[in-house]
């Protein structure tokens, strides 16, 4: 069922909407119109930076709210908004919203139907992080792994494609994209034995184009990575946070999650292609190169986060780079045409690992993992969690830095001595893991300005209430965006980390924000609404209410 709320509305939606064409998504973030937002990550590259300074330090203590829209949602906002003609497009697990931006009034609303017992098998928490625009369509996934296009003027439905069996444990929570004509979508599910993969699709039609698996079957380079038999079956490597793109070598980057089971005693070897980026052919899902951020994944070190495209100078020579802030507490530079390890630093407390060795590319483990793979019950750093989750950091090519929020926790953690029994939809893990007790007043971790290349951090903002998981904006203004789980939207000075700006909204933020301008005024916008897994609700329980909702600042006019 579609709502529209208003036949005016309706027409002058019509009378903008067009077709949106590769160059168009081509030039997003890459000195096209600043009226749009066009990808995840706010161009290809994932940058999530913007040129617009309307909104600096000087000016941002007049920036206030200028609508808000209820999404009718109490299962959690992270979703990054796209922008198109004065339209803008929010999605969560529940629907699809066109909204007016000069009213913020509601243009259409689309349900996204799904079967209630796919529930059980999403980690973690209901997310849907966003839609793709593209020829006129909107394309959204739902949490039963099946993508829709819907007709950009009025919220229709086009066509409906399964992607997976959800009852497998396979589920869809990220935001598809198109890439150089082809419709791609990951996948989650590396916590219930599940083979994972990306898989491209004709965005007119629905129809698959290609899927590559992301755990080396029989007769692929990498499976003699895995142990014989049908593992690599059950291996995990979900691919669950939208990919980048270089459309200069033509080649998409994705990152893969832990494996399947978490144990990898019963799965013996690196597992390519866990735990790893991979840089894809968009056209056809060739693989052209790989690199594994955690060989033989037993921490659950999703390899999903960003990565980051930019040109930058490594030593004396300007490198096309991606650049990784992984799970495992090291962040990574890699030289993005051929996967060349350029550098790998922690940035967090990192005990599972000494370094990485810039020679052979893997990191040295420590004593840690060595009485962990034995059995011995240990105190992991990071925690599963990660030093950083999910939630985008920002690159400021002017400043050189990435700005990225990170979590400083501790895991108690334990392989079982048991082999995990596979049963299709149900958890396949092998492990037992706990949080271990915090010092009081500790930092959950911290908002900070890093050099990609040394990890070393320009200023760091202790996070001491809670931890953090809404992702990071920074713009040509001088200013970093983010929110805060109890609500606050922040602008940090991007010199010195200090908070100079703030607005409570309605409930925690745990999303991504975006800015642009409509009829030459800049806007800031970002979605509100407390949400999530376990990690990010337990400390919030009766003290930060749930209830999802769209907020849209601007300066006041003068």
């Amino acid at each position: 069922m579609v709502k529209l709320s208003g036949a005016i509305l309706l027409a002058a939606f019509g009378a903008l909407a067009h077709a949106q064409t590769q160059q168009e998504l081509l030039r997003d973030g890459n000195g096209g119109s600043s009226d749009n937002v066009l990808t995840y990550g706010m161009g290809y590259h994932q940058q999530r930076y913007s040129p617009l300074k309307q909104i600096n330090k000087s000016t941002v203590k007049h920036l206030v709210p200028v609508w808000s829209l209820s999404l009718a949602n109490e299962v959690g906002e992270q979703a990054q908004p796209l922008v198109y003609n004065g339209v803008m497009y929010v999605s969560n697990v529940r629907q699809t919203v066109a909204i007016d931006i000069a009213t913020g009034r509601q243009i259409w609303a689309t349900p996204i139907e799904w079967d209630p017992a796919a529930a059980r098998v999403v980690c973690c928490g209901l997310s849907n992080r966003g839609v793709a625009l593209y020829d006129g369509k909107v394309f959204v996934a739902s949490i039963d792994a099946y993508l829709k296009a819907l007709d950009a003027k009025n919220g229709k439905q086009i066509w409906r494609t399964k992607v997976a069996e959800w009852k497998e444990g396979y589920s869809i929570t990220s935001a598809p994209t198109v890439v150089n004509g082809v419709l791609i979508t990951g996948m989650t599910g590396g916590e219930y034995g599940v083979r994972g993969f990306v898989a491209g699709y004709h965005p007119e039609t629905g129809s698959q184009l290609w899927r590559r698996y992301t755990t080396a079957g029989p007769g692929e380079k990498g499976h003699e990575t895995w142990p014989a038999g049908d593992a690599y079956l059950r291996g995990g490597g979900s691919t669950w946070i939208t990919g980048s793109y270089d459309p200069d070598l033509d080649l998409t980057y994705w990152g893969t999650s832990n494996g399947g089971p978490w144990d990898a005693n019963w799965r013996p070897g690196d597992n390519l292609w866990v735990a790893s980026v991979l840089a894809l052919r968009p056209k056809t899902g060739d693989i052209v190169w790989h690199y594994q951020w955690t060989p033989a994944e037993t921490y659950d070190y999703d390899g999903n986060n960003e990565n980051v495209l930019a040109d930058i100078m490594v030593n004396g020579v300007k490198r096309k780079v991606l650049m990784h802030a992984d799970r495992n507490g090291f962040l990574y530079v890699l030289d993005r045409s051929n996967g060349q390890l350029l550098a790998g630093n922690p940035y967090v407390t990192v005990n599972w690992a000494e370094r990485i060795d810039l020679a052979t590319g893997r990191p040295v483990e420590t004593e840690v993992a060595k009485r962990l793979r034995s059995g011995e019950k240990v105190e992991l750093k990071p925690r599963w969690t990660g030093g950083k989750n999910w939630f985008p950091m920002a690159f400021n090519p002017n400043t050189g830095l990435l700005y990225l929020p990170m979590k400083e926790e501790t895991a108690i953690y334990q392989v079982n001595k048991e082999r995990p029994a596979y049963k299709p939809g149900e958890r396949y893990q092998g492990v037992e893991n706990t949080t271990a007790p915090r010092t009081p007043g500790a930092a959950w971790g911290y908002y900070a300005a890093l050099n990609p290349l040394t990890a070393k951090p320009k200023w760091r903002m202790p996070l001491t209430e809670f931890p953090m998981w809404s992702g990071m904006l920074s713009t040509a203004g001088g200013l970093v965006f983010s929110g805060k789980l109890t609500g606050e939207f922040i602008a940090i000075d991007e010199d010195t980390g200090k908070i100079v700006w703030q607005f409570q909204t309605s409930s925690g933020i745990n999303a991504q924000p975006i800015t642009y301008t409509h009829n030459g005024r800049q806007y800031v916008t970002v979605l509100s609404g407390l949400g999530g897994g376990t990690s990010a609700k337990r400390e919030t329980a009766g003290k930060i209410q749930p209830g999802g909702s769209v907020w849209t600042f601007a300066l006041m006019p003068e």
